[in-house]
């Protein structure tokens, strides 16, 4: 484990370093400083840069991108400069948007880089003075007290004491107390107290830098991503295999070359899925606009295909889980003491202006029946890690005591009460640590100054109040759901018993101590959730589940969650998170817990079914032009269409095309993924018959009306056309046209337009013959015959798909443990 490794690292290293420092408390002089610079280099954040060039190229290179530039490069030769031109414009319109959402989702470790300290107060040459942060040495002695941001990794040298929130680096919900000695974490911020420290690493070798490192290496190829990839390359194959074919026949034939090039470029433009990655680009763009109405962003497209089939959820517990605000529980006052008098000590004991987190939690739990107005402090001693109690002389209508609370084995030897009650008390502290809870012990002198023992105080990070509710709902859509926590056990297993989330929480490292990949993977899949989680731990999880063939979302709010975050097929970041989640998540949401998820996911499984269909809708099609064209050619030597009749056909598919994206869609009960065999036979299955009822037009045309050469290529257009537009109303969903839900008319009503004026072109020989009214009617006819039969076809293949088992569901078990499936 990178990370634990270096740890450990730093810590051998900085014994070494603290030996170096001077020890009459000059710190370090300018040159050594100088020298040390040199060595180490700067305390920043590194990467890896790709030049925006290199980057953008990345882009133009891949089976469909070589295919459009073939394409273009035929319409260049043969002075097609329109169809050039339409070619070249959605070949830098997919670069730009595949290109510009991968420069947004690099920026994670640019915000990385905002959350480490400018500015640092560090002593060289006897003087303090304030130097940039970046500027820090191994070595350095530095000063950090109340909120300030650790600028590197340090050990403690000197001072009472110091509190210190490193949640947003390991996890843990309740500030942490340092003595001198203890190592602090750059990025971490001080709470309370002063310390002065040395430096002991810098730069990408803090505990900070190797979390940025893990960011900058995580890296996933969407499923979506491999599924245009798939098509594309069936497509290429099915294309590659055609131009050969009619090349030898022409070659057979000694048709004229030119004439056979020109048909090679027909046949590659009507084969590329140009408008493919656009137009399942658009269908989630929409689906995006929408999600931001439900206040989740999403800032990688891809992502929203991701989420309709993650089937593991990993989630953070503090701050996205639970509200990352310490609760009081319910107190325990000791024999003969009211509870409202156990808080109202608790508060007396407390700084109102104090940013201590225990300290707002007390005062906020004071009833509204005893008011602190009346009494008067006369001194205050705030907590410290030596004392480990905050004590406070208070005063009122002239009467003077003192109150006291802090850690409960110091508040028990305060008052020295007899063997039964300190038991008694013991008991009571171990039983709340069991459950997860911090405890502080209470207690107030007397009238004659004795101290004595008013209660325990437990404390704890409750739950978001929609957290319960969101884990049942979102493992009825069939996820399972695991806490990731940089906690310890007992409180992990304390917050997992309140959502109803699983009992088998264990620590990672007993996990990632396996040694083989198999006992890793099993205790992954196991557990319910993991505590004691460090950074790498997260990203391992994400990534070995990955390999075992999951789609696993991540969510998250700290700087310790972006490298998991990053790697995920789904990182979320919830509301309220740093900026480095933010930037590493591919969904954001702006609204509190995790409830937008859900409805975040249903919305997901409708734009999946939408690219589904449009991708079986584009393959049937490609293979029923290719197909039909290629087999007229060689067994009839007829070119069933014109090339402008070609073009014609994409023009008056563009428009309905891309309303898909505004379709009405069923939401899947459970995970969908790409089902390649699924869409490749439907397709297949469709597009065969698209060749045959094709042949029929012709047949019927050219042998039973014996027409003319022009006339049956209009006729044939007019099928093509008709027939093509049912079958974005076959391909929308699995069984009958006329089950829900029903097409939207924004697909509707350009179908129909299109098909309106592509049958009106037909008739009054808009570039083309004219064929009149009557025969255009007997072509509408003949489609919509060819329609009911292709739609019985398509269902009886649909139910004959469905009983086929797909490892999709294989992960439904554990679910099922849980939802009582």
């Amino acid at each position: 484990m990178a990370l634990r490794h270096a740890t450990r690292e730093r810590e051998d290293a900085s014994a070494e370093v603290v030996d170096q420092v001077i020890t009459d408390g000059a710190g370090l002089s300018e040159a050594e400083a100088a020298q040390r610079l040199a060595r180490y280099g700067e305390n920043a954040l590194t990467e890896h840069h790709i030049g925006v060039l290199q980057r953008l190229a990345q882009f133009f290179w891949g089976p469909i991108p070589w295919m459009i530039e073939a394409a273009a490069a035929l319409s260049a030769v043969l002075g097609h400069w329109a169809d050039l031109a339409i070619i070249l414009t959605m070949l830098f319109v997919n670069a730009g948007v595949g290109f510009w959402q991968e420069f947004k989702a690099d920026t994670a470790i640019a915000l990385l880089k905002q959350r480490l300290a400018l500015k640092a107060r560090v002593r060289r040459d006897g003087q303090w003075k304030e130097i940039a942060a970046r500027l820090l040495v191994p070595g350095d002695v530095v000063g950090i007290k109340l909120g300030s941001i650790v600028p590197a990794d340090v050990r403690l040298l000197e001072g009472a004491y110091l509190s210190v929130d490193q949640s947003a680096l390991t996890g843990e919900s309740l500030p942490v107390d340092k003595k001198p000695g203890d190592v602090a974490y750059s990025g971490s911020v001080a709470k309370l107290g002063e310390m002065t420290a040395v430096v002991t690493a810098t730069g990408m070798n803090t505990y900070f830098g190797k979390t940025a490192h893990l960011v900058e290496q995580a890296r996933t190829v969407s499923h979506f991503q491999r599924a245009v990839l798939r098509i594309g390359n069936f497509l290429i194959l099915v294309t590659v295999g055609l131009v050969v074919l009619i090349g030898f026949a022409a070659l057979f034939r000694h048709d004229p070359l030119i004439e056979t090039a020109q048909f090679a470029l027909i046949l590659t433009v009507a084969s590329i899925p140009v408008a493919l990655p656009t137009v399942l680009s658009v269908t989630m763009a929409v689906g995006a606009e929408r999600l931001a109405r439900m206040r989740a962003i999403v800032s990688r497209l891809v992502s929203i295909e991701e989420m309709a089939g993650m089937n593991v959820l990993c989630t953070d517990k503090t701050g996205t889980l639970t509200k990352n605000e310490l609760t009081l529980g319910a107190p325990r006052p000791a024999v003969n003491v009211a509870r409202d008098d156990l808080l109202l000590a608790a508060a007396l004991a407390t700084q109102p202006v104090s940013p201590d987190a225990i300290d707002t939690a007390v005062r906020a739990g004071v009833p509204d029946s005893r008011p602190l107005d009346g009494f008067k402090v006369k001194a205050f001693r705030p907590f410290d890690p030596v004392a480990k109690r905050a004590e406070a002389e208070i005063e009122r209508d002239g009467n003077t005591f003192r109150v006291a609370k802090g850690a409960p084995q110091v508040i028990i030897d305060l008052c020295a009460p007899d063997i039964g009650q300190r038991r008694a008390i013991a008991a009571q502290v171990e039983d709340d640590a069991a459950k997860g809870y911090r405890t502080l012990g209470v207690a107030r002198t007397d009238g004659a100054g004795r101290w004595k023992f008013l209660g325990l105080l437990p404390l704890f990070d409750p739950p978001r109040d929609d957290s319960a509710a969101t884990i049942a709902s979102t493992r009825a859509m069939g996820l399972d759901i695991k806490m990731v926590t940089g906690d310890h056990e007992a409180i992990a297993r304390q917050i997992a018993g309140q959502l109803d989330l699983g009992k088998n929480i264990v620590v990672a490292d007993t996990v990632f101590g396996k040694e083989s990949p198999d006992d890793r993977l099993s205790a992954i899949m196991n557990a319910d959730g993991f505590a004691r989680v460090f950074p790498e731990h997260k990203f391992e999880i994400v990534k070995t589940l990955q390999g075992a063939g999951h789609i696993v979302g991540m969510t998250g709010d700290g700087v310790n969650d972006a490298p998991a975050l990053k790697q995920a097929d789904v990182g979320t970041a919830v509301s309220g998170a740093t900026d480095a989640a933010r930037a590493a998540a591919d969904l954001v949401l702006t609204a509190p817990g995790l409830s937008t998820i859900v409805r975040a996911i249903e919305e997901a499984r409708r734009i999946f079914e939408r690219m589904t269909g449009y991708a079986v809708y584009r393959i049937a099609e490609t293979m029923r032009i290719l197909l039909f064209m290629t087999a007229s050619i060689i067994a009839f030597n007829f070119y069933p269409v014109t090339a402008v009749m070609v073009v014609l056909l994409a023009l008056l598919n563009d428009l309905p095309i891309m309303m898909i994206a505004y379709d009405n869609a069923p939401v899947a009960s459970l995970p969908v993924r790409w089902d390649m065999t699924r869409v490749l036979v439907m397709s297949s299955v469709l597009g065969l018959f698209g060749v045959f009822s094709s042949f029929g037009i012709f047949w019927i045309a050219r042998d039973y009306l014996r027409l003319a050469a022009p006339l049956v290529q209009s006729l044939v257009f007019l099928k093509l056309l008709v027939a093509g537009h049912m079958t974005i109303y076959l391909t929308r969903n699995k069984g009958a046209i006329w089950e829900r839900p029903l097409p939207s008319w924004r697909l509707v009503v350009p179908c129909e337009l299109t098909q309106l004026a592509g049958t009106l072109a037909v008739v009054y020989g808009w570039f083309m013959a004219p064929t009149g009214w009557g025969l255009a009617i007997l072509v509408w006819a003949y489609a919509l015959v060819s329609f009911s039969v292709a739609s019985a076809v398509k269902v009886a293949v649909s139910r004959l798909l469905e009983h086929r088992p797909t490892r999709q569901f294989r992960h439904l078990a554990r679910v099922e443990r849980h939802v009582g499936a």
